[in-house]
Protein backbone atom coordinates (compact mmCIF):
# COMPACT_ATOMS: atom_id res chain seq x y z
CA UNK A 1 0.00 0.00 0.00
CA UNK A 2 1.52 3.22 -1.17
CA UNK A 3 -0.10 5.54 1.34
CA UNK A 4 -1.93 4.87 4.57
CA UNK A 5 -5.26 6.71 4.81
CA UNK A 6 -5.76 9.65 7.15
CA UNK A 7 -9.04 9.26 9.00
CA UNK A 8 -10.41 12.39 10.62
CA UNK A 9 -13.08 10.58 12.63
CA UNK A 10 -14.90 7.31 13.19
CA UNK A 11 -17.61 8.25 10.69
CA UNK A 12 -15.18 7.64 7.83
CA UNK A 13 -14.65 4.08 9.04
CA UNK A 14 -18.41 3.61 9.24
CA UNK A 15 -18.81 4.98 5.70
CA UNK A 16 -16.14 2.58 4.43
CA UNK A 17 -17.87 -0.34 6.14
CA UNK A 18 -21.22 0.70 4.65
CA UNK A 19 -19.73 0.89 1.15
CA UNK A 20 -18.21 -2.57 1.57
CA UNK A 21 -21.57 -3.91 2.76
CA UNK A 22 -23.51 -2.29 -0.06
CA UNK A 23 -21.07 -2.64 -2.96
CA UNK A 24 -18.78 -5.54 -2.02
CA UNK A 25 -15.75 -5.71 -4.31
CA UNK A 26 -16.85 -2.49 -6.02
CA UNK A 27 -16.73 -0.41 -2.82
CA UNK A 28 -13.42 1.21 -3.76
CA UNK A 29 -14.79 2.22 -7.14
CA UNK A 30 -17.89 3.69 -5.51
CA UNK A 31 -15.76 5.74 -3.11
CA UNK A 32 -13.68 6.98 -6.06
CA UNK A 33 -16.85 7.92 -7.95
CA UNK A 34 -18.10 9.88 -4.96
CA UNK A 35 -14.75 11.65 -4.71
CA UNK A 36 -14.89 12.52 -8.41
CA UNK A 37 -18.44 13.83 -8.03
CA UNK A 38 -17.37 16.03 -5.11
CA UNK A 39 -14.40 17.34 -7.10
CA UNK A 40 -16.66 18.15 -10.06
CA UNK A 41 -18.92 20.12 -7.72
CA UNK A 42 -15.91 22.04 -6.39
CA UNK A 43 -16.15 20.51 -2.91
CA UNK A 44 -12.51 19.83 -2.11
CA UNK A 45 -13.24 18.82 1.49
CA UNK A 46 -15.55 15.96 0.49
CA UNK A 47 -13.24 15.09 -2.40
CA UNK A 48 -10.38 14.50 0.06
CA UNK A 49 -12.66 12.68 2.49
CA UNK A 50 -13.88 10.20 -0.15
CA UNK A 51 -10.34 9.63 -1.43
CA UNK A 52 -9.26 8.66 2.08
CA UNK A 53 -12.26 6.37 2.41
CA UNK A 54 -11.28 4.81 -0.93
CA UNK A 55 -7.79 4.16 0.45
CA UNK A 56 -9.28 2.62 3.60
CA UNK A 57 -11.53 0.31 1.57
CA UNK A 58 -8.53 -0.85 -0.45
CA UNK A 59 -6.50 -1.35 2.73
CA UNK A 60 -9.28 -3.44 4.26
CA UNK A 61 -9.40 -5.63 1.15
CA UNK A 62 -5.80 -6.81 1.60
CA UNK A 63 -5.91 -10.31 3.15
CA UNK A 64 -2.80 -9.81 5.31
CA UNK A 65 -1.48 -7.42 7.92
CA UNK A 66 -0.05 -4.17 6.55
CA UNK A 67 2.56 -2.13 8.35
CA UNK A 68 4.33 -2.88 11.61
CA UNK A 69 3.07 -5.88 13.55
CA UNK A 70 3.69 -5.90 17.29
Amino acid sequence: MEQMPYLADVHEVADAAELIRAFGDDAGSEAAARADRSRDLGNHVHFCRWRQIERLVLLLSIPRAVGTIH
